[in-house]
């Protein structure tokens, strides 16, 4: 059986539906369909930690003491994270624990985007570790219906400082030089073995700093693997001021050497590490001055894939639902086929469920970001993400709100 991505067999069966297969934009506000997969105590439970992630200060205090007790091994609280911020936001500890979390998804018509969350590793053999985990997940992508993707940290495979040092143009030694050869074969391995599995590969965007040698190790893995379909993505983060014109010359450099563009569009994990470190080291910020010109950015971008959509293959990844909708009306306008390959939504797993859930009841490739790794390995991913949105304004708070919602509806059922 030849190699056939996921995605164009989804395309396959609603081109078989007709052009006149019915597509309606998605109830953002529907409760009901978004939390159809949780249990009444899933439910409720979730209610009691997006409540507790909305006092920014309990965040913060919470995050040094975690980091520290599992630093120093503290036994009781490996058990305690287990029970709360890792079940709500982490599917398992192995693939196989993670099989039951991604077959509801499946059956709820979302797709699964894998990361193995394991991070800030700096040894060769800790990266080839990495790489091990990264092909093995793949291999089992292969073989699990709803599998689409599985995505792919660097600084897992390669050492930060040496990406630092080919950012500088520093002269690399020897021995850096090695590494990086190194590091080069294991992103290749990778990506060979995702074009072999039908499965899609999405690089992810980190520090402004060793951005652009991510950059250039992804357009090197996309001219080499992305001419039958997308098997590699790269990660723009919109809420740089120099990531719009980028996206553009990387659509540009792909058309005129003849291959697709694989563009996972994100506002930003690291806005604040990001502005500190400009401050600190007197530099102009990479970050936009306000939210409105990083909205601006990121739906310009939308609509520029979209214009695009044969030759780039768009993943909008942020959990902003005037961004979803936008693109989903213009899918709708422009009578676009809705579970286009290169049309995809995706949200973390255990966020912004009223986006990815509704998406996929109307008729669009909507995904989860879902993360697995032994509890210890994968506590400052999900440190950060509790960060990162309690400092959003209103995330968390929002979050709350539908769950809350979600509860009274099903209460009032009863």
């Amino acid at each position: 059986m030849p190699v056939h991505s996921r995605a164009q067999q989804i395309l396959d069966a609603w081109q078989k539906a007709g052009d006149d297969a019915p597509v309606a934009l998605p109830d953002f506000e529907d409760t009901a369909a978004a939390f159809a997969h949780k249990s009444d105590e899933e439910l409720e439970k979730a209610a009691r930690l997006f409540g507790l992630m909305n006092h920014h200060w309990l965040v913060g205090i919470g995050s040094m003491l975690g980091l520290a007790a599992i630093r120093l091994r503290m036994p009781f609280v490996e058990s305690v994270v287990k029970r709360t911020i890792y079940e709500q936001f982490c599917a398992g500890t192995t693939l196989l624990d993670s099989a039951a979390a991604i077959g509801k998804l499946h059956n709820a018509q979302v797709f699964t985007a894998l990361d193995y969350g394991v991070e800030a590793k700096d040894s060769e053999e800790d990266f080839n570790q990495t790489m091990n985990e990264i092909i093995r997940a793949i291999e089992f992508s292969g073989q699990c219906e709803g599998i689409l993707l599985v995505s792919v940290k660097l600084t897992g495979l390669m050492r930060f400082g040496l990406l630092e040092a080919i950012q500088n143009k520093d002269s690399l030694s020897l021995k850096e030089r090695t590494e990086y050869k190194n590091g080069l074969k294991r992103i290749d391995a990778v990506c060979h073995t995702a074009a072999q599995k039908g499965i899609s590969v999405f690089i992810d965007a980190e520090e402004s700093w060793i951005q652009d040698g991510i950059d250039h190790l992804a357009t090197l893995m996309m001219a080499r693997y992305n001419h039958d379909r997308v098997v590699v993505y790269n990660t723009f983060q919109m809420y740089r001021h120099d990531r719009l014109q980028y996206l553009i010359r990387s659509y540009d450099r792909a058309a005129s050497e003849g291959y697709l563009l694989g563009a996972k569009l994100v506002r930003g994990a690291y806005m604040d590490k990001e502005r500190d470190r400009a401050q600190r080291m007197d530099y102009p910020s990479p970050i936009h001055p306000n939210k409105e010109a990083t909205d601006h950015a990121f739906d310009t971008a939308v609509r520029f894939c979209l214009d695009h959509y044969e030759q780039i293959a768009l993943c909008n990844a942020s959990h902003n639902a005037k961004s979803a909708m936008l693109q989903a009306e213009l899918i709708v306008e422009r009578k676009l086929p809705p579970c286009h390959p290169h049309l995809l939504f995706c949200q973390l797993y255990g966020m912004s469920d009223n986006l990815t859930f509704n998406l996929a009841k109307a008729g669009f490739n909507a995904g989860k970001y879902v993360v697995y790794g032994p509890v210890r390995e994968v506590v400052p991913f999900l440190i950060r993400r509790a960060q990162e949105n309690a400092s959003v304004t209103g995330d968390m708070s929002r979050e709350h709100q539908l769950v809350v919602r979600e509860v009274k509806r099903r209460a009032g059922e009863g």
